[in-house]
């Protein structure tokens, strides 16, 4: 879909740059890199919030002196807008692209019009990860009423997940057709993985190796999976888990865990390939996830994930890519499986390669090309469509 035939020019939109790699979970440098190359995105927005820190400083001592409240600075107007007075932006037709529900900030231009991706709305944030108890409640109030009008306002909003487009709608009553589902795509270089082939299978569990990628071991359910290993462990299993993304000292000391750190893919994408394709299994047993970006990057490399059913995590997870579990199943249930597909490696080669099978379905280029037949009128992917029986 060249924007050639368009004369709208589309740019992507967030708090931060997208042109750069580590912003936000480096998801909307990917996803722009793919747009770009699909001529779906023209631009990322270069957007400096670290340069109003001192504006944050002064916001907070005002609303502390005035409301008896502090936090909630990203979420405000006077940050809003003089973020985007960072850029000037000219009379020209554009069509935003926004991850954040409150850019662009009122008022817009009417040649603007403006779409949103994205993995939770700020009820979500607010609620589920806790969010809102760091933020005065006259600010979370104004944020919420305001990411609803610009919902209202907008042409499209495609969520991450079912559970988010369900936020969506109910929440925030926003009309159903005008709401889409599209997952996102693994955060991987797709040129530096045209360049390397898929391992074999193991048939070898020697030892059996759980991953675990993510910042925020707590909630993604690390101490969880160390009870698993440990169960496995203690029935005579040789085990590992292997954590990336928090610096090894801020992790539970464990004898099973491998800490790798955290590893920037700018610099070392080969590290973080390898290490993710020596997983037998990704392992994300989240308390609440909006979304799940490591089980696509897991499933991209051709890896099985294991996961809680929670929160958009299994959208993340298509059928017979891994397994599921509800919260609070006793970790002996997944020791089992574990020690099933240690004593029987053909269903587990039969799992992996089902997997390395369906491996680039989880692409950013598949997340564009689903944008694309949005765009294209496709109702394929509307909230009634998938979420409506």
């Amino acid at each position: 879909m060249p924007n050639s035939a368009n004369p709208i020019k589309r740019i992507l939109t967030l708090v931060g740059d997208p042109n750069q790699i580590n912003t936000w979970s480096n998801i909307p440098y990917f996803f722009l890199k793919a747009g770009q190359n699909l001529g779906f995105i023209d631009a990322g927005l270069h957007l400096q919030p670290e340069k109003l820190r001192l504006n944050r400083l002064l916001w907070n001592l005002h609303s502390w002196l005035q409301f008896g409240e502090t936090g909630g600075f990203q979420y405000s107007s006077p940050f809003l807008k003089k973020l985007f007075d960072q850029v000037k932006l000219n009379t020209e037709k554009i069509e935003f692209i926004s991850h954040f529900p409150l850019l662009p900030p009122p008022q817009w231009s009417d040649s603007w019009t403006v779409n949103y991706y994205i993995d939770a709305t700020l009820k979500q944030n607010f609620q589920d990860y806790g969010l809102g108890a760091r933020i005065g409640r006259r600010i979370s109030e104004a944020a919420l009423e305001q990411e609803k009008q610009n919902y209202i306002n907008a042409q499209r909003i495609i969520c991450m997940s079912r559970t988010t487009a369900k936020s969506v709608v109910e929440y925030y009553h926003i009309s159903p057709s005008k709401v889409h589902i599209i997952s996102a795509g693994a955060n991987l270089d797709e040129n530096y993985l045209m360049t390397t082939k898929h391992p074999n299978s193991r048939e070898h569990f020697t030892p059996l190796r759980l991953g675990f990628v993510g910042k925020d071991w707590r909630r993604k359910g690390l101490l969880y999976l160390l009870q698993v290993a440990d169960i496995v462990y203690h029935r005579g299993i040789a085990v590992e888990v292997l954590v990336i993304g928090s610096p090894p000292k801020k992790l539970p000391v464990h004898p099973l865990v491998r800490a790798n750190g955290f590893i920037d893919k700018a610099k070392n994408t080969q590290q973080f390939v390898e290490i993710v394709r020596s997983f037998h299994f990704g392992c994300l047993f989240s308390s609440s996830e909006a979304f799940g970006i490591s089980n696509r990057e897991c499933l991209r490399l051709g890896v099985p994930v294991l996961a809680t059913h929670v929160g958009g995590i299994p959208d993340t997870l298509p059928e017979g890519m891994g397994f599921l579990f509800e919260p609070n199943t006793p970790p002996e249930t997944v020791a089992d499986l574990l020690e099933f597909f240690v004593h029987n490696p053909s269903e587990y080669n039969s799992l992996r390669q089902r997997v390395a099978d369906h491996a680039s379905e989880f692409s950013w280029q598949k997340t564009i090309g689903n944008f694309i037949q949005v765009w294209q009128g496709s109702e394929d992917f509307l909230y009634e469509t998938i979420c409506v029986k």
